[in-house]
């Protein structure tokens, strides 16, 4: 993929993002990509990452995800994230608290032929759980 090729693609996807729409977004792996990522574990194949990000979307509705950057090195990606939202729907077994959460994400891609073939997520899950009331952090 050419570099406009990669940012049309991104563009793409941020649309599909801000419109929370699972099958767009699931579209654009490989039928036998991967995805690893600490919230929803190790997921392979277009349909079961479809899943997961519909889940996400569930739990939380009113989620918005902005890029703060784009990095691309031939096709290879780096996406940070910015993510927030508010814990509405059942999320990995907890009923929603109400709670909003904010977290930074680095999101790494392996391109090829036009498709995401891996994608590796980073980012706080522990702090996620903290801010909505899933679990306690320890006073200072």
């Amino acid at each position: 993929m050419t570099r406009d090729e990669i940012n049309a693609c991104f563009d793409r996807r941020r649309k599909a993002w801000d419109d929370r729409d699972a099958r767009t977004l699931a579209a654009d792996y490989a039928p036998h990509a991967v995805v690893e990522s600490p919230m929803g574990g190790t997921h392979e194949g277009r349909d079961a990452i479809e899943t997961v990000l519909q889940a996400f979307f569930d739990a939380f509705v009113d989620i918005k995800v902005t890029s703060d950057r784009l990095l691309i090195d031939g096709e290879a990606v780096v996406q940070i994230r910015s993510v927030e939202g508010t814990h509405i729907g059942v999320f990995l077994g907890l009923q929603p608290t109400g709670k909003p959460f904010h977290f930074t994400s680095a999101i790494l891609y392996d391109l090829q032929d036009g498709q995401i073939v891996r994608e590796r997520r980073i980012y706080d899950f522990t702090g996620l759980l903290v801010q909505i009331g899933a679990l306690k952090a320890k006073p200072v």
